[in-house]
């Protein structure tokens, strides 16, 4: 079964980077959307980005600051932040879902598409 393992959170301050690494095992990354989601306290998880072997989406709140990227043979996603804002603060998820021809990428992008999920990893953001 597929395994997924998060790293690389951390406490930043306002308008720094983070690098978040999603390892996976136990499958192949070929048949699967990965994606990014986070949760702050109070508050819903919601998805950031997420991608396919050909296509991205991102969120509204993310786009221009956030790139993800995938390596099928490394079985690994990548997750750049820059210009982070105190109100990236969250924990974040790394999701696997298998592909589904009727929906694109961004549709996909929501947490009840996703059946795989990582233990999460924390991003703390200072003003």
């Amino acid at each position: 079964q597929l395994q997924l393992v998060e790293s690389g959170g951390g406490l930043v301050q306002s308008g720094g980077s983070l690098r978040l690494s999603c390892a996976a095992s136990g499958s192949t990354l070929d048949y699967y959307v990965i994606g990014w989601f986070r949760q702050a306290p109070g508050k819903e998880r919601e998805g950031v980005s997420c991608i396919s072997d050909s296509s991205t989406t991102y969120a509204d709140s993310v786009k221009g600051r956030f790139t993800i990227s995938r390596d099928n043979a490394k079985k690994t996603v990548i997750l750049e932040m820059n210009s982070l804002k105190p109100e990236d603060t969250a924990v974040y998820y790394c999701a696997a879902g298998f592909v589904r021809l009727d929906l694109t990428v961004q549709a996909m992008c929501v947490v009840t598409h996703f059946p795989f999920w990582g233990q999460g990893t924390q991003v703390t953001v200072s003003s």
